[in-house]
């Protein structure tokens, strides 16, 4: 019989998140850069075009069963990088699965981006949670308001700057006056208090 971990015990275990977020990329960069350079390579089987997407799959469904089957260091690293790759290798073929046929769509590195910055703010936040929330609080007691403000306005004026559709450039400018306006009330509540 297989022993349930502990809540202390799950936290001692390897960084498995961070080993499969590299395995991830490490797979995506690999299978993008022997596409690049071996365009014509293409495994075909019984009148089927074999694409990587499914080796991810079944890497995916390896690892994942490794994980959840056996309880050593070990296997554990060994199903993250599985799980990783795996994942990297449908990853570089999401713009092939989405688009059905275009592998070099753009949509594809706005995935990966979109994922790797999702998982990597995930990895941090579950590693130093009581950093964050600390920090979190500090910043909410004492200068909340500047820092939301300075965030709006600048954020408000990149979207401006950088588009010419009307409704974008006019609730842009609302959030950067509103940014402003924040920032301003900051500074007069603080010389009011001195």
């Amino acid at each position: 019989m297989t022993k349930v971990p502990t809540k202390d015990e799950l936290k001692t275990r390897p960084n498995l998140s961070i080993l499969a977020l590299i395995s991830f990329a490490a797979s995506f960069v690999v299978a993008r850069m022997f596409t690049t350079v071996n365009p014509d390579t293409v495994l075909v089987s019984g009148g089927f075009h074999i694409h990587h997407f499914w080796f991810g799959l079944a890497a995916l469904a390896v690892g994942g069963w490794l994980g959840i089957s056996y309880d050593s260091e070990h296997m554990n690293r060994l199903a993250a990088i599985l799980f990783g790759s795996g994942g990297g290798l449908i990853g570089d073929e999401i713009g092939l699965l989405l688009t059905f046929g275009n592998y070099w769509s753009g949509i594809t590195y706005t995935f990966v981006i979109v994922f790797m910055t999702f998982a990597s703010a995930l990895i941090l936040l579950n590693r130093y949670s009581r950093a964050v929330l600390a920090e979190l609080s500090w910043l909410a007691s004492r200068s909340a308001s500047l820092y939301i403000g300075v965030f709006v306005a600048l954020v408000s004026i990149a979207f401006v700057a950088e588009t010419e559709n009307f409704l974008i450039i006019a609730f842009s400018s609302v959030s950067t006056v509103a940014g402003c306006l924040i920032i301003i009330a900051y500074f007069i509540h603080r010389l009011r208090r001195r």
